[in-house]
């Protein structure tokens, strides 16, 4: 990440006194990342195959996590991080890199840290992933620690502070998740997650993110924590699959009947949102981009329309703004480290503007950020994080 990003609150404006501390809450596993690019095909089995490009990061739900702090929003993330050096290096990463919260999170002696490795070749992914699920914290665990060193307090909505010896004073995640103004739900078929029901009660947009059926029923009914959602953000496979329709922009219509946001990414073609509440609809085309690893795109996404959502942004101006986020992290290696902070942003806006023969149309659509934007901003293209484990500052 830039060190000189440019300190924009997305939120500055609409922020009072009695607020939540939190601006996303987010649960879920943290994977190490090994990366490969630059592969001309798929691997051949009994052969040997060299990528020209190679990085690791931290992965799963540290990729929106990441995404979420980096656009400027307070990020409280509760997982389980192995006590290998893998997970020392995912918890280092997420805290001091990233300034993400993570005095819901704890560390579980002897259990390794999930691992997936990822190849990218022909525009799309191939992943094989390895890991066990973590044993559940005791209602008495320590958070906000790493093994082997004290912990940050746990008491909700507070910001962890490495190198305290405060214990929890409040029950652990995932009995108590903080106030927070929002939270990123993964939905999964068939089960229901207590803590959602108590955040949305407190409060919390929740914003429902969902993977493949491998049940193979696509029954939204067997979703029960999308009653609870604000916004639910399908690809058009599942979108089309849940609502058994054969149109993705239909299939975003019969969803907003469900919840009030629904939002269905489109590939290539970008993005269709419908307003259950209104009935206003949006629709927004990809940005052309030559993509380097497309790992955790999706996850950039949510949160730059979570961004827009929390910043009060019409409806077409942030999926505009996702899209964007999304085309800029596919140009560079890993799900969590390539996801853009404000810098990114600003010097492909001034970038943009200077190129030739760019449409007047397209350009206007993003005309909103010249009242986010600093008037000058770096030449493109910026240096990025190094997602390579090992190397010290």
């Amino acid at each position: 990440m830039s060190t000189d990003t440019p300190g924009i609150d997305p939120l500055e404006a609409l922020r009072a006194p009695r607020d939540p501390a939190c601006d996303v809450f987010l649960t879920g596993p943290v994977f190490l990342d090994i990366i490969f690019t630059g592969l001309d095909s798929a691997p051949v089995r009994g052969t040997e195959s060299w990528a020209r490009g190679m990085g690791s990061s931290p992965g799963g739900v540290a990729n929106m996590a990441t995404a979420l702090a980096r656009l400027g929003l307070r990020t409280a993330l509760a997982a389980a991080f192995g006590d290998d050096h893998y997970g020392e290096y995912c918890w280092d990463a997420l805290e001091q890199g990233e300034g993400i919260d993570l005095s819901m999170s704890h560390t579980v002696p002897g259990w390794h840290s999930p691992v997936t490795v990822s190849m990218a070749y022909e525009g799309e992914r191939t992943m094989v992933s390895h890991g066990h699920e973590a044993p559940a914290p005791a209602p008495t665990a320590r958070t906000g620690s790493r093994a082997g060193t004290t912990g940050a307090t746990g008491t909700t909505g507070a910001t962890g502070t490495s190198g305290t010896s405060t214990e929890a004073t409040a029950p652990v995640f995932p009995q108590c998740p903080p106030r927070a103004r929002a939270a990123v739900a993964s939905l999964t078929p068939g089960r229901s997650e207590p803590w959602v029901a108590t955040a949305a009660r407190a409060g919390a947009l929740v914003f429902g993110d969902v993977g493949w059926d491998e049940t193979g029923r696509w029954d939204l009914d067997a979703l029960p924590d999308l009653a609870h959602c604000e916004a639910f953000l399908p690809n058009a496979e599942e979108a089309m699959r849940y609502t058994r329709t054969d149109c993705p922009r239909a299939a975003a219509h019969a969803l907003a009947e469900r919840v009030p946001l629904a939002v269905v990414t489109l590939g290539a073609e970008g993005a269709y949102a419908v307003d259950g509440r209104t009935g206003t609809a949006a629709a927004v085309p990809a940005i052309e981009v030559e993509a380097l690893d497309p790992t955790g795109a999706g996850d950039v996404f949510v949160a730059g329309f979570v961004t827009g959502t929390l910043a009060d942004w019409p409806l077409a101006d942030r999926l505009a703004f996702a899209g964007l986020t999304a085309a800029l992290s596919v140009q560079e290696f890993g799900g969590s480290l390539s996801a853009p902070g404000w810098a990114e942003i600003a010097a492909w806006w001034q970038l943009i503007r200077t190129c030739d023969r760019q449409d007047p149309a397209a350009l206007e659509r993003y005309a909103f950020l010249d009242d986010l934007l600093p008037a000058t901003a770096r030449a493109w293209p910026l240096r990025r994080a190094v997602p390579t484990i090992g190397f010290r500052q």
